[in-house]
């Protein structure tokens, strides 16, 4: 099936975008730092909580093209470990907000075959957010489609030493004292233990609203990533934009710290 038959009811433009496409060399896994709805509802003098609600249809879309296209991961960096530094009423608002989308798109997300899952500190976050987070992941366990993996309350600082001191548990568990001082860890020890195991690394990291920082946002999985950066606020990043994306990437060439070999 072409690229284009993917996705229904697509302009010209996106048309034009689909056709540049190549479905044989789409990233594995897309990691989007969501980044705007603040500024976005400023310049529009909205309430910030109403930038948030279009962002929330922005991921929407987002989702759906990954899924149709077949991205076979897509992470999204929806709550960060810091966000709790901002005012309480709008912490209050996103957690409301998070579980109104839970309820209204995960029978969407099951019937696309989408597997739901989330990383960071889940068990920080209030018990009946927690709650809608099991029943969807439980849910969607069996489904064989996209992954999709919903950051929050994340730290890639705080994911780092969760795995250490995972591996130190491990190795506590069923090592002796003399074992367990001659422990050496390894990358693949490292790997093994992030919130994301099993999961391969981003091959694209998206970043919206111009900002150059990656925020604390999988620092370990990143380090080969392709990085596209767009000025476009959160809200406003919609399919042509993810397209634009797709199609930056593989005109990229990914040499992971190797060399071009040169042609005779």
């Amino acid at each position: 099936m072409k690229t284009s038959e993917l996705l229904p009811s697509t302009s010209k433009s996106e048309q034009a975008l689909l056709d540049r496409l190549d479905q044989r060399r789409l990233p594995r896994h897309v990691a989007v730092i969501m980044d705007g709805n603040g500024r976005w509802a400023q310049r529009r003098h909205l309430p910030r909580i109403e930038g948030h609600r279009r962002g929330v249809a922005a991921a929407r879309e987002t989702i759906e093209t990954c899924a149709r296209i077949g991205i076979g991961a897509l992470t999204l960096y929806a709550f960060s470990a810091e966000n709790w530094r901002r005012p309480k009423a709008e912490v209050d608002f996103l957690m409301r907000l998070l579980r109104e989308y839970l309820r209204k798109e995960l029978p969407i997300i099951h019937k696309n075959n989408i597997r739901l899952s989330v990383i960071g500190r889940a068990e920080e976050l209030p018990a009946a957010v927690q709650e809608d987070i099991e029943r969807g992941m439980a849910l969607t366990a069996a489904n064989s489609g996209m992954r999709l993996i919903v950051a929050l309350n994340y730290g890639a600082r705080t994911e780092l030493v969760d795995a250490m001191n995972a591996v130190l548990d491990e190795t506590r568990r069923r090592a002796t004292n003399g074992e367990l001082a001659a422990l050496r860890v390894t990358e693949q020890m490292i790997s093994d233990h992030l919130y994301t195991a099993g999961i391969p690394d981003p091959d694209l990291l998206i970043r919206t609203s111009g900002e150059q920082r990656v925020s604390n946002f999988l620092l370990w999985q990143i380090a080969y990533a392709e990085i596209h950066v767009t000025d476009v606020l959160w809200p406003d990043f919609d399919r042509a934009r993810l397209l634009e994306a797709l199609i930056d990437y593989q005109g990229r060439e990914r040499r992971y710290g190797g060399i071009k070999p040169q042609s005779n």
